[in-house]
């Protein structure tokens, strides 16, 4: 029997509405790298994940594959109603991370501002509305 110390996070589901489109997005735009990229159950496995933790991978999810039917309903409204969830990423130049991104016409939702925390963050959305969040450690 486990206590849970064995334990290890790999796979993150990131619902999205075009696994295409969020390829290219988070490919392309935040600077990913491709993990999988497979047919998968009548429809497509694609996960990327940061060149720095290849132990780590986002599954672009659309809600066709999410196998109960209730649940895929549920991720239907999700997507229609916005922000779903959030990512947050780690970098050590957030100014420059910020400016890319905006320049690149990703949706804004917070310039870089320090915060009392301890960290200088800033926040953007993706195409169907999950907050993506960037912070650099300060001092």
């Amino acid at each position: 029997m486990s206590n849970g110390a064995d334990l290890a996070l790999t796979h993150i589901a990131v619902l999205v509405g075009d696994q295409d489109k969020a390829l290219e997005f988070y490919r392309d735009v935040i600077g990913l790298e491709v993990r999988a990229d497979m047919p998968f159950a009548g429809g497509r496995w694609v996960t990327v994940g940061p060149a720095k933790q290849p132990g780590i991978e986002f599954i672009l999810e659309t809600p066709e594959m999410v196998p109960d039917e209730a649940a895929g309903a549920a991720a239907r409204a999700r997507l229609a109603g916005g922000a779903q969830g959030t990512l947050i990423f780690t970098t050590d130049a957030v100014d420059a991370t910020f400016a890319r991104l905006r320049d690149a016409g990703v949706e804004v939702t917070q310039e870089p501002i320090s915060q009392p925390y301890g960290v200088r963050d800033c926040g953007f959305r993706d195409p169907w509305g999950n907050y993506l969040r960037f912070s650099e450690l300060l001092g």
